[in-house]
């Protein structure tokens, strides 16, 4: 098998199955030799910023000297992203033989694996092969029936900030789909809870009560924010030089991480005191590789700068949680300024509240068709953004929205401080991979 055999291999089947359950993963890893059994997890959950604590962590793990496995969804530009070791993509080879043993498997079973099932084992595969110490372990859609979590008890449990997301799936209120991503709390685990909404923080105090897992909640009320490289570019007028940094400290310690935006110290946080709740047993993990490790990280995709002139801003966020954390950090470094919107979304998302955060923000949209068979299309975007009485317009591809925002910041009339790229990862990819092409990045 080819590595364009494994990824085809891979995409054509279903990316999920209707029937709820980790009967079909456990019976997957058994004909496999059950390889998550001879590796050791950080097991991520949430709504938001789990992606970026994920990378956060480890960064920090292996800054500290230990062999990371990481394994994220979905991807930006290459399928490969999603399988990595020490920060290094799973090669075309390897993801080939490790597809290759998961498809002889998948195919002695009278239950077909969905496609993210069979890209979990691939992953588990890799990451034995590759005697990984720990893996950080996103997880995919919820928790309690994700695939990831076939794994036994972790090394620590993250439970990320959570909101109403994929309510067909995970319920529809709060404390349901809290209870659904509090799933992975294994017995005797140790916890760590992002400080959210309080029912969703009960849910997970009374999961780990009866789990008998003890719990750490971060107090954010200790993040103290020193300023940013973007927001002194912005009161200066200067150029912003990259990479450009956030500096903060928590509980007297400093810090500095290039994710930029007040919600990517609160993730920071987390990373934090999970990597000090892992040092009881990585004794590698001091203060400095804490430190160290955070400001190494790069995130792609996530309030990621492609262009300093004029300043071109690449978000993957897709609902309104991140539409709202994205707005913040727009509003934190640059006032009351306005900007371009290149915006493209799935139609299947909660994209009216999506426009409410943002849309004070817009000197105007240019809609894009994100790459994916659930988009909408941009021409029904424009629409409706002028139907709410927003300046509109849309592009045939991405290269032609580029070419339009890059062409209004050029007029003398233009009063926007910058394009923004934002609404969906499947659209983030493609606008990323185009502004590599014009050597912006």
């Amino acid at each position: 098998m080819t590595e364009k055999e494994a990824i085809e291999y891979i995409e054509n089947q279903s990316w999920s199955k209707t029937r709820l359950g980790l009967d079909r993963s456990r019976q997957l890893m058994s004909l496999l030799g059950d390889p998550q059994k001879k590796l050791r997890f950080v097991h991520v959950a949430g709504s938001n910023g789990k992606g970026s604590a994920c990378a956060m962590i480890a960064g920090i793990l292996a800054d500290a000297g230990y062999r990371v496995g990481f394994y994220s969804s979905p991807y930006l530009q290459s399928f490969n992203e999603r399988i990595k070791i020490n920060g290094n993509n799973i090669s075309g080879k390897d993801l080939a033989f490790a597809v290759e043993k998961v498809k002889s498997a998948a195919e002695q079973m009278t239950d077909h694996p969905s496609q993210f099932e069979l890209v979990t084992a691939a992953g588990f595969l890799y990451f034995m092969k590759g005697k990984c110490d720990i893996v950080v372990l996103e997880v995919g859609m919820g928790g309690e029936f994700d695939a990831t979590n076939v794994i036994d008890a972790p090394q620590a449990a993250v439970i990320m900030n959570i909101g109403l997301e994929h309510t067909q799936y995970l319920g529809n209120t709060i404390e349901e789909i809290a209870r659904t991503k509090g799933g992975i709390i294994k017995k005797g685990c140790p916890v760590v809870c992002y400080d959210s909404d309080k029912r969703a923080v009960e849910e997970i105090k009374s999961i780990c009560k009866r789990q008998k897992a003890s719990l750490i909640i971060p107090d954010f009320s200790q993040i103290k924010p020193e300023g940013s490289d973007l927001k002194t570019a912005f009161l200066t007028g200067k150029s912003v030089s990259l990479p450009a940094f956030q500096h903060f400290s928590y509980k007297g310690e400093s810090y500095d991480i290039r994710l930029l935006g007040g919600h990517q110290l609160r993730n920071a946080v987390m990373a934090i005191e999970t990597a000090k709740l892992l040092s009881k047993k990585y004794k590698k993990i001091t203060k400095e590789a804490i430190a160290r490790g955070l400001s190494r990280v790069e995130w792609p995709g996530r309030f990621e700068i492609l262009g300093t002139d004029p300043l071109f801003i690449l978000d993957g966020g897709h609902n309104p949680q991140c539409a709202g954390a994205m707005k913040d950090a727009l509003c934190e470094f640059s006032g009351d300024s306005r900007f371009i919107f290149l915006l493209g979304v799935l139609a299947d998302k909660n994209y009216d509240e999506i426009i409410d955060e943002i849309g004070s923000l817009a000197e105007r949209f240019i809609c894009l068709t994100p790459n994916s068979d659930r988009a909408m299309p941009a021409d029904e975007l424009a629409k409706y953004l002028k139907g709410r009485g927003f300046a509109a317009e849309s592009a045939p591809d991405i290269k032609s929205g580029i070419d339009a925002a890059y062409a209004l910041m050029s007029k003398s009339e233009n009063t926007a401080r910058g394009i923004v790229a934002f609404g969906s990862l499947y659209l983030a990819g493609v606008v990323r991979t185009e502004m590599q092409k014009r050597r912006k990045i």
